[in-house]
């Protein structure tokens, strides 16, 4: 179908680009932007007076529950919530059941998605059998079946030597490493390390479990050469070391979470478990260095950190519930709220949920490369059309997640899409909500 979206405030963080204009779609691609052919006859013509027009957005850090989990999440609702948000392409971890560790378990989740023609997927693979910390995964393999990467997930690795072949071995093929820095041994708690979570009794994780990590990972990369995506930062002191590896010249990115930074310990109040998150969340000194962080261009993306869990999980003691928070529908928000408070320039918040995060999996993903995360001339269309004058209150009723357990249940939040195109396709329109 031909698309004409017309005028839209078009903003493309990739190239500063920041104009009202129209933006015109066919097979799937965008061939004018600004100067419409003159023979163009849309079957379909979208108004966006009033809205921004932006790339779809990349979410780092999106967990779809299948397979085996899906009394948490289904494939189908997570992508609709996906494009709902704006999200059009998202990579999701390794951490399913069974594991992504074989090349036939990619390839079904990789077919079952595209058959549903909502956000495209790329998928981690395990970085060692199982998760288990002891055997690598035939990493070759499962880049060939559509990995993007190779993770533990949220499974850290006790053996540093089974970290240095991994990295020697994916720093000769050219692989990226996505690791969540924290230490087997110090990250077990429940709350962030501190006064709050001494008064409450909940055990906690100190930032030395992720600095630990941290240091281990960058001595590591030095040796190996290997190219590292840090997963969610917490802490100060961490992003101290993430910016000082980046200036001695490692291959280093890293990502942030919206509730790590929006929210503090101090948010889980009393014993309210849908803020038991992993990474936990830390005090206000942590939150205000990663937004600043986030800002400088330190930290290079915001991620949803998307974990759906149900019922059953969540309503238990804070202690014994499960982590996560259902997050793909909030990230457009809350990179908004974030540039409101901060007085960040919209085309910075912009960039940290589009160009960005597409650079940190860009080299593998062939000729999708050139268009994911910006909007580009003969590029495939993503395109995330939004009012920025809208607010919307979260609550279970606005939310097309299978999970609707969120610390920001309640909360109000700026702009939502009003309509989500993925390859000249439209995924989502407004008028759609369930």
């Amino acid at each position: 179908m031909k698309i004409l979206i017309k005028n839209g405030r078009v903003m493309n963080p990739a190239t500063q680009f920041d104009t009202v204009c129209d933006i015109a779609i066919a097979s799937g691609r965008i061939i004018g932007i600004g100067n419409t052919p003159a023979d163009f006859k849309p079957g379909k013509v979208i108004e966006a007076q009033g809205c921004i027009v932006l790339p779809g957005l990349v979410d780092l850090a999106v967990r779809l529950r299948e397979p085996g989990y899906e009394h948490e999440g289904m494939l189908e609702s997570e992508m609709a919530a996906a494009v709902a948000g704006g999200v059009t392409s998202v990579v999701c971890p390794p951490d399913t059941d069974p594991v992504l560790d074989e090349p036939g378990l990619v390839e079904m989740l990789k077919f079952r998605a595209e058959k549903l023609h909502q956000s495209r997927v790329f998928p981690l693979g395990a970085l060692t059998r199982g998760l288990k910390g002891a055997v690598l995964t035939e990493m070759v393999e499962l880049t060939e079946a559509g990995c993007v990467g190779f993770s533990q997930a949220e499974v850290a690795l006790e053996d540093t030597l089974v970290l240095q072949r991994a990295l020697q071995y994916a720093s000769t093929f050219g692989y990226t490493v996505w690791l969540r820095p924290q230490d087997f041994h110090l990250g077990k708690g429940v709350a962030a390390s501190g006064p709050l979570a001494t008064r409450m009794g909940l055990s906690g994780v100190p930032v030395a479990a992720e600095t630990i990590a941290l240091y281990t990972i960058f001595e590591l990369m030095k040796s190996t050469g290997a190219r590292v995506h840090l997963c969610r930062l917490s802490s100060a002191a961490g992003v101290e070391l993430v910016r000082q590896a980046k200036r001695d010249g490692l291959k280093v990115s890293c990502d942030i979470s919206i509730n790590s930074l929006q929210l503090t310990d101090v948010d889980i109040g009393y014993f309210d478990s849908r803020a038991r998150l992993s990474p936990p969340l830390r005090q206000q000194r942590d939150r205000d260095a990663l937004r600043a962080a986030l800002a400088d261009g330190t930290v290079d993306a915001l991620v949803s950190d998307h974990t759906p869990v149900d019922e059953d999980a969540k309503t238990l003691p804070f202690a014994e519930a499960e982590p996560g928070a259902t997050g793909l529908e909030l990230l457009l928000s809350q990179a908004l709220k974030w540039s409101e408070e901060d007085g960040v320039p919209l085309l910075r918040a912009l960039a940290v949920v589009t160009e960005a995060p597409a650079r940190v999996i860009g080299a593998t993903l062939g000729t999708l490369q050139a268009s994911v995360g910006k909007l580009v001339e003969g590029g495939v269309a993503d395109v995330c059309i939004f009012d920025p004058a809208e607010r919307w209150t979260v609550g279970p009723a606005t939310l097309r997640s299978q999970g609707k357990y969120t610390p920001f249940s309640g909360h109000e939040l700026p702009g939502r899409p009003r309509a989500t195109l993925v390859g000249g396709h439209i995924a989502f329109e407004a008028g759609q909500r369930g």
